[in-house]
């Protein structure tokens, strides 16, 4: 694999395929993609606000002509870093997996900005809050549905460049795709894959985001482009997996235990992955990992999961 530099900015990958990347990868700082043949393009992914958003378009429009108009936008998935720039992509069809619009309009960037809004007041938490979201600006963000939605599988088209849309979630999120383009031999993974940083598993289970680690891995693809951290290969993938596997049995061991999921969090050694950002995002893991082992279906209590993370942060 061709050893890209991890820099901000546009990356070209070769045939009309570009990656943006934003080190270092933690808390909002994701990436995206722009697939480009003759005059026709698609968008994966926008970023967390709409002033960065506006930077990767222009920087994407100076790299080639087909950025100007974008006919389609991908959403890999409802988090607000993958989606909330939609508004500035102007008349393009945007698609997503039909879960991932259900949860996009469960959370909008307004309900973000009033947290931050409230921050200063709330203690720990608040400060915590500030730490991994003060460089982004979450206001003037409206909310834009998708206009195609899908399940499952769905092929879509760039000039003669097939892309494949697959749906792996819910694993990150409810409604994870993959991006994939088999032609060119890659693929653009979403939140499926944090390199160098610690996975958060919002939704699970966990043994759905293995599936989907296994799913890359069987593709016959040389760049796998993550949504957070660098370009990576199939050696990445394998360590993403390596990390949920571990984690998936030490959090059973504890459950087992009788420990309580906080408990089981402070207690799981992450030593093998201590260069990784983020080790914080071991309390959401664990908790949703007791609730898988309990089949718990109650409402998440979020807030409180970010309290407890800037306990360990």
């Amino acid at each position: 694999m061709a050893a890209w530099q991890y820099t901000r900015g546009l990356h070209e990958i070769g045939n009309g395929i570009y990656a943006y990347l934003q080190p270092d990868g933690s808390w909002g700082w994701s990436n995206a993609g722009l697939l480009v043949d003759g005059d026709q393009s698609m968008l994966v992914d926008t970023l967390f606000d709409l002033k960065l958003t506006e930077a990767m378009l222009r920087e994407m429009r100076r790299a080639t002509p087909a950025a100007e108009h974008l006919n389609t936008l991908v959403n890999t998935h409802a988090n607000g870093d993958h989606c909330w720039g939609n508004q500035l992509v102007k008349g393009a069809e945007i698609v997503t997996s039909r879960s991932s619009a259900a949860e996009m309009a469960e959370v909008p960037a307004a309900m973000l900005a009033q947290a931050m809004q409230m921050a200063p007041h709330m203690g720990a938490v608040g400060e915590y809050l500030r730490r991994i979201f003060g460089d982004f600006d979450f206001t003037g963000i409206g909310p834009v549905a998708p206009t195609r939605t899908f399940d499952g599988e769905l092929t879509l088209h760039v000039g003669d460049k097939d892309v494949q849309l697959i749906e792996v979630g819910p694993a990150h999120t409810r409604g994870d795709i993959l991006v994939h383009l088999p032609q060119e031999r890659v693929v653009f993974t979403g939140d499926i894959l944090f390199i160098n940083g610690h996975p958060i598993v919002w939704a699970g289970p966990v043994s759905n985001w293995i599936k989907a680690c296994d799913r890359i891995m069987a593709m016959d693809v040389d760049v796998i482009v993550p949504g957070h951290g660098p370009i990576t290969d199939k050696q990445g993938v394998a360590q993403v997996k390596g990390y949920l596997a571990y984690i998936g049995a030490e959090a059973r061991q504890h459950f087992e235990a009788g420990h309580s999921a906080m408990e089981a969090a402070k207690a799981i050694a992450l030593d093998a992955y201590a260069s990784w950002t983020d080790a914080e995002r071991i309390v959401v893991n664990v908790n949703t990992l007791y609730r898988e082992f309990s089949s718990d279906s109650s409402p998440v209590d979020f807030m409180g999961l970010f309290g407890q993370m800037a306990l360990l942060a």
